[in-house]
């Protein structure tokens, strides 16, 4: 293949991850103005992300699998397709739960764009090129992620909520001629069965255990040993432990467990966990943060957040020469004890202030873990495993940031919710109104004060949705700085690299 084609085909590669990277955060500043749209519940606007990133976790593997049996390329350019369809179909859903079941299925589409464009620049690329390809790759990653709410913010300056699916459009048009053009034709792996079983006993564990959770935060009332929750949370442990168990006794898995044996990968894959856990889900709650009750438009939220992106641009396509002088290893581990720290200065520095400014410092610690953990983390995992296991590799570690984002933005969320209903409850109101509060949820309390022409009102709506915010800090700060020990101890040696 000509240098040349093989840089275009780079180029139609990013474009499509590109957007399905994109929708996993461009929706979050879309939310304040689709609750209105609909009138929708707080847990209905936590679905509107949780139908996509899940049906995008539970099908990468398989994906990833087709993309090995059929060719890389015809299942990307699928990808795309379904991708770009289901994203008109969004912009056209007449009410909340029908734009939930698009959402879910643009996830497929997104699924196979991300999954396979790390394997198809693994084959397309040797050596150092593979190095610098997938340091743009990764530098494209933190980026779509971070410029999803910038996007978000500009089109709903514009136009309404639709412009945000539809804008995929035009994208998924110019991606699809460059992959027909450019993509060279992929190898093909073995002729083993596709795992449908294993790909409905990973969804059903993480349905079950992302619903458990849920039930837990929108339930106040609910204790961890109500059989609402801990129905679901034993469902989802035993449906992990007979996917595990089938995935280890079937010729053809969706997942070979072996690759849990290697350090490298199983450090990178909890890395990315980590990322969708602690980065990508505190997006929706900064955004709401930002525009109900700092009072920013959906434009400034997003331009905000620009800080975070910013370290992917200069960052990320130099990543490799940074790892060639320091372990790679070690430099995820010390910017994820970065992350962690900037969280844990969130708090004191956010008081009651409403001004952005005071979350700079935490921005710019973020913006170092999203720019060097995503091409680093797939660099050193796909190095060190054999060229047929690149796909399943890729998938993994992609399944790990998207079920990250889902798990984050409901474990992020029970720890927001728990402390603002515990503020609302000490507070000074009568007890029916709490209760009207609470059920409504935090992501509508701003909404509510804003309507109500009472500032000691509106005083302790904003105090409480401020303190669980603190608390959303400082979970995510303990998620960062666990996950940098476990890394440092999986990651700190050099991989192996394969001829």
């Amino acid at each position: 293949m000509q240098n040349r084609r093989k840089w275009f085909a780079l180029i139609a590669v990013c474009l499509g991850f590109f957007m399905g990277l994109l929708d996993v955060t461009v929706v979050n500043v879309a939310l304040p103005t689709i609750q209105t749209s609909f009138n929708s519940s707080f847990s209905q606007l936590q679905w509107i992300i949780n139908a996509y990133t899940l049906i995008f976790a539970a099908v990468l593997f398989l994906i990833s699998k087709l993309g090995d049996l059929v060719g890389r390329k015809n299942v990307f350019i699928w990808s795309l397709i379904i991708f770009s369809v289901f994203s008109l179909a969004c912009s056209l859903a007449p009410n909340v739960w029908i734009l939930i079941i698009f959402r879910a299925l643009q996830g497929i589409g997104g699924a196979g764009m991300l999954s396979l464009s790390m394997s198809i620049i693994a084959d397309t690329f040797e050596g150092p090129e593979r190095g610098l390809a997938l340091g743009i790759w990764g530098s494209v990653a933190g980026l779509s992620t971070a410029l999803g709410p910038l996007i978000g913010g500009i089109l709903l300056s514009f136009f309404s909520w639709e412009s945000i699916f539809l804008v995929n459009l035009p994208i998924g048009i110019i991606a699809l001629f460059m992959s027909f053009k450019y993509i060279p034709k992929s190898r093909t792996f073995n002729s083993g069965k596709v795992d449908i079983i294993g790909m409905i006993l990973s969804f059903a564990f993480m349905f079950c255990l992302i619903l458990g959770l849920i039930q837990k935060e929108t339930h106040y009332n609910y204790s961890w040993f109500d059989w609402h929750v801990a129905s679901l949370l034993v469902a989802g442990i035993v449906l992990i432990i007979i996917f595990a168990l089938f995935e280890n006794h079937i010729s053809s898995p969706m997942l070979n467990l072996s690759l849990l044996k290697n350090k490298q990968v199983l450090g990178s894959a909890l890395s990315n966990l980590t990322l969708g856990m602690a980065i990508y889900a505190l997006f929706s709650y900064i955004i709401v943060l930002s525009q109900d009750y700092m009072g920013y438009s959906a434009l400034q939220s997003g331009s905000q957040l620009m800080i975070i992106s910013a370290f992917s641009l200069v960052l990320g396509p130099i990543s490799g020469k940074i790892a060639s002088k320091i372990n790679p290893g070690l430099i995820i581990s010390m910017v994820l004890f970065l992350a962690g720290i900037g969280m844990f200065i969130l708090p004191p520095l956010l008081g009651n202030h409403n001004s952005w400014l005071v979350m700079v410092p935490t921005f710019i610690t973020l913006g170092l873990a999203n720019s060097l953990i995503n091409p680093l983390s797939s660099n050193i995992a796909v190095s060190d495993v054999e060229p047929k296991s690149i796909g399943m590799t890729s998938g993994l570690l992609n399944v790990g940031k998207q079920f990250g984002t889902s798990l984050g933005l409901v474990v992020l969320g029970l720890a927001m919710t728990g402390t603002y209903n515990h503020a609302l409850a000490t507070a000074k109101l009568p007890t029916q109104l709490i209760s009207t509060l609470q059920t409504a949820g935090p992501f509508s309390g701003g909404a509510i004060a804003k309507h109500v022409n009472n500032t000691e009102f509106q005083s302790i709506i904003h105090n409480s949705f401020f303190r669980g915010m603190d608390s959303v800090a400082i979970t995510s700060g303990v998620i960062f700085i666990i996950d940098g020990l476990l890394c440092y101890l999986l990651l700190c040696r050099k991989p192996k690299q394969i001829a």
